[in-house]
């Protein structure tokens, strides 16, 4: 296409001058990827920002700068941690208490024609019953009336008497029904 005075000129001006060049599709590229950059950096910045707000109602900090947002935050974190440790520490304490209620209250009683003999613990050993009727054998007693109950915990209560009776104190009996005890929780512990 010719201009009037012959010229392709102005044609080729124009079709240069909306053809992009290299240099210009790289600029606008990078123009892009900043764009892209400073975006993402919002994105972050604004999470980042709600996560320390998160931080900040959590530990219940007042604080309205990041440093001290975080060391308020690590001073709770301290906090909590202490009283995990306490609480772990009296959870050991419960439990050696337990361990030791599990030990038997042996109690006896003289009647007028025997013994009554209340035993109870909060733990049942495989062959405690056993052991006890045993120790009553072994002393002469024969026992006229029982009630108990060996599941989880152990409670026996018992009337014994005999002829041989008249020669036996409830400290006699007691001594027996311990060491009948004691003989059976430790056959029966894994130790």
């Amino acid at each position: 296409m010719r201009s009037a005075d012959g010229s392709y000129g102005r044609f080729f001006l124009f079709l240069s001058s909306h053809q992009t060049s290299p240099i210009a599709l790289r600029e606008r590229e990078r123009e892009r990827e900043r764009e892209r950059v400073m975006v993402s950096r919002e994105h972050k910045r604004a999470a980042f920002h709600e996560k320390l707000q998160l931080l900040r109602s959590i530990t219940h900090s007042h604080a309205l700068n990041k440093t001290s947002i975080i060391m308020d935050a690590s001073k709770y974190i301290e906090e909590l941690k202490k009283k995990v440790d306490k609480l772990n520490r009296e959870i050991a304490c419960t439990q050696n208490r337990i361990d030791d209620n599990t030990l038997p209250m042996v109690t006896v009683e003289a009647l007028q024609k025997g013994f009554l003999i209340n035993i109870s613990s909060g733990k049942s050993y495989p062959g405690l019953l056993v052991s006890i009727l045993e120790a009553f054998e072994k002393l002469g007693l024969s026992v006229v009336q029982a009630k108990a109950t060996c599941t989880d915990t152990f409670r026996l209560e018992a009337v014994g008497g005999d002829i041989q009776v008249a020669r036996m104190d409830a400290q006699m009996v007691k001594q027996a029904v311990l060491q009948a005890i004691k003989t059976s929780t430790k056959s029966s512990d894994p130790e």
